[in-house]
């Protein structure tokens, strides 16, 4: 009990968390302000375990939270069916430009944090970092491959709180175990995505 009266604030990231993907797979427009909750928190704890990437991605996370919110009430024209935001598929050439993007973020923002600052894991993590960058994105746009990129961030962040986990006192065990979690909602959610794209070509 008293493991968990101490890492309170955690326990709201991972609730948080856990309904803000939920919702997300049901297509529900309230993961849009859960997910700003959870983002604020994460932010928190992140940077108390010195993870300052991931800081930073939850910083964006509110940001891309506010936009998802806006796009999904009133963008994306073109695959709206009953004021209903359709989903749909990114083009090839789109895919090898956020895979450049994420290549070449991720080498740049590695070297940084390792160099200039204190963080831990700063290569893994900024990878990570990176990659949500792009996944949110295509999240907040309705894109079915973004469950895809979700679940190879789901199982090197399990990895990386494992290890701060037991290399600090942050308390980072709660988030491995959510995103063990993430990995299974991962597949259900492309699963539940899938069923409901859009057919027209992109």
């Amino acid at each position: 009990m008293a493991f968990f009266l101490e890492n309170w604030f955690e326990l709201v990231g991972v609730i948080s968390g856990l309904l803000c993907v939920l919702l997300l797979i049901r297509e529900n427009i309230l993961t849009f302000p859960i997910g700003l909750v959870y983002a604020v928190v994460t932010t928190v704890v992140v940077v108390r375990a010195n993870l300052y990437a991931d800081a930073l991605l939850n910083l964006y996370y509110v940001a891309m939270n506010a936009y998802g919110w806006y796009y999904w009430r009133l963008g994306g024209a073109e695959r709206r069916n009953n004021e209903q935001l359709l989903v749909g598929r990114i083009s090839k050439t789109l895919i090898w430009q956020l895979g450049l993007l994420l290549v070449i973020g991720s080498l740049l923002l590695g070297w940084g944090f390792d160099r200039y600052t204190d963080a831990d894991l700063a290569y893994a993590d900024s990878f990570t970092t990176v990659a949500s960058f792009v996944a949110m994105w295509m999240t907040a746009r309705k894109y079915l491959e973004s469950w895809h990129l979700w679940f190879v961030i789901d199982v090197i962040q399990i990895v990386l709180y494992v290890i701060k986990g037991f290399s600090t006192d942050a308390g980072l065990f709660l988030y491995a175990g959510l995103y063990a979690v993430y990995l299974g909602m991962a597949v259900a959610g492309y699963l539940a995505w899938k069923r409901h794209l859009d057919p027209a070509p992109i």
